[in-house]
């Protein structure tokens, strides 16, 4: 049976996998994560899962797992924020609106790569500015896209999601149990 890396260093990812029952190691990847101009969302997402993916690849008796995950309002594109400034503006930008969360995921293996991605939609509540100010202040929204964690500090503020929880935490675990399940049928009967 091939053995699953995980392409990432998010704690979210390993919890949401170890959750699952996923037996797994963890590889750091090094790459540019620089969007291309005009690049489509759902393209960015896969192109960087797969980019995560190719990067810790080593043999043939391995499946790497990559991952990205954005926020997207309208056609502005959100990642993590730079600094708290940043998290604030992406903190008003969402208030009391719907986005979606997207994420592309990777499974990189001896024959190639299955390339897919997760939409989320998540509406926050409408948020003042001195609790925009104490969640900066917490520092959790520092390392999440869209600068917010559903699991965290920020569940308060989640008036209603349509579609995969976890993909909003980072990993569409769901999506990818399928996609895993699919790889590994396949190469048993071959």
């Amino acid at each position: 049976m091939a053995r699953l890396i995980l392409a990432s260093q998010s704690p979210r990812r390993r919890e949401l996998l170890t959750s699952a029952g996923f037996d797994f190691s963890t590889r750091v990847p090094n790459v540019d994560e620089t969007r291309h101009e005009n690049e489509p969302p759902a393209d960015y997402v896969r192109r960087l899962a797969r980019l995560k993916a190719d990067a810790v690849w080593q043999d043939d008796g391995e499946i790497v797992l990559g991952a990205d995950t954005v926020v997207i309002l309208g056609d502005v594109v959100l990642g993590k924020p730079v600094d708290s400034e940043d998290a604030r503006r992406m903190l008003h930008t969402l208030s009391g609106r719907e986005h979606a969360v997207m994420t592309g995921i990777c499974l990189r293996h001896a024959r190639g790569a299955i390339e897919d991605h997760a939409v989320t939609r998540v509406r926050l509540a409408r948020l003042s500015d001195a609790e925009i100010d104490a969640y900066v202040a917490s520092g959790e929204p520092m390392d999440k896209a869209g600068a917010y964690a559903i699991q965290g500090l920020a569940s308060k503020f989640v008036e209603h999601i349509d579609g995969c929880y976890f993909n909003v935490v980072g990993l569409p675990v769901p999506l990818v149990y399928g996609h895993w399940k699919t790889y590994l049928e396949r190469a048993s009967n071959s």
